[in-house]
């Protein structure tokens, strides 16, 4: 069902400080995985006074190569998109080495409490140490020696999720929630299909050039890509809906029903991503639970 998004799987190379443009350049942490491709994208914005964008997981090696890159230029402004362990914790090593200020996203938050029994499978994921400087908002700018960065708030892979635009270069860091190599898992409680969604939106009604994700290479027609992404969840939106009229309700079947042949090791994932799909048509009366809407719900139409 993703053969609809013009996915472009590029995959840099971990360790490398490469130069994309003449203010931007990009070093992947060596932290490759299914969720991961092949490592966590970091960004230095500006030369002279510089940013570093998602600094990424704890690791000495990659902290080593962000100094490197960095040389004698002064570290203004530490930004991160979102608190998941790939891209945020590093940020504190950094502004302690260099007293940098943190500015971004505000500190991890789920999309709702918990249901009576429920767990959160996503929060060992998260950075709750992560501590910022100043949280920024939508539409909140920094201006770096005459680079503007400019904050679009994109909630939904994570409540807390931030975008960067460098809106006279029409660059936008899209972090995780705009990728070309692959969808962004969106797990409740962790994050929500209706934001999600949302924020898509928001992109699609830009006019930007190029994205910089979190991981992975470029996209390069955006508006192009975003609108693909919104069909895609359209569509699977309303293949579970057609699935739960059929009668089939649980989360493991409708799994088995719509990702045929997964690689076993994602099936947590899809079931997440399914889930996310139902609390949204629950929360628009397009399909009802007996009790409590969870992962192990029995789903019906309306």
């Amino acid at each position: 069902m993703t053969d609809d998004i013009p996915f472009e799987r590029h995959a840099p190379e971990t360790g490398r400080i490469e130069q994309l443009a003449p203010l931007i350049r990009r070093i992947v942490a060596p932290n490759p995985g299914p969720f991961t491709f092949t490592g966590t994208c970091t960004y230095l914005l500006g030369d002279g006074d510089v940013a570093v964008l998602d600094p990424g997981p704890d690791d000495d090696a990659h902290l080593e190569r962000i100094l490197t890159a960095l040389g004698a230029a002064r570290l203004a402004a530490i930004l991160v998109t979102h608190t998941h362990r790939d891209h945020s914790p590093l940020a504190q090593r950094l502004k302690t080495l260099t007293g940098a200020p943190v500015y971004g996203c505000a500190p991890h938050f789920a999309a709702r409490p918990l249901a009576e029994g429920e767990t959160n499978l996503l929060d060992a994921s998260a950075d709750h140490a992560y501590a910022p400087d100043r949280v920024l908002a939508d539409g909140d700018g920094i201006d770096l020696g005459g680079l503007r960065i400019e904050t679009i708030a994109t909630p939904g892979h994570t409540m807390n999720h931030l975008a960067f635009a460098l809106p006279e270069h029409r660059v936008v860091f899209s972090g995780d929630h705009v990728m070309a190599w692959s969808t962004s898992i969106v797990a409740p409680p962790d994050g929500a299909m209706g934001a999600y969604m949302a924020s898509l939106e928001r992109l699609m009604a830009r006019d930007d050039a190029l994205y910089f994700p979190g991981h992975g290479g470029p996209v390069r027609e955006p508006r192009r890509f975003v609108s693909a992404l919104l069909a895609h969840r359209r569509m699977r939106e309303a293949t579970i809906l057609e699935a739960v009229r059929d009668g089939v309700g649980l989360i493991p079947e409708l799994v088995e029903r719509l990702y045929r042949g997964l690689d076993p090791k994602l099936r947590g994932a899809a079931a997440l991503s399914v889930f996310a799909h139902l609390e949204d048509l629950s929360a628009r009366g397009l399909v009802k639970t007996d009790g409590a809407v969870g992962l192990h719900a029995h789903f019906k139409a309306m």
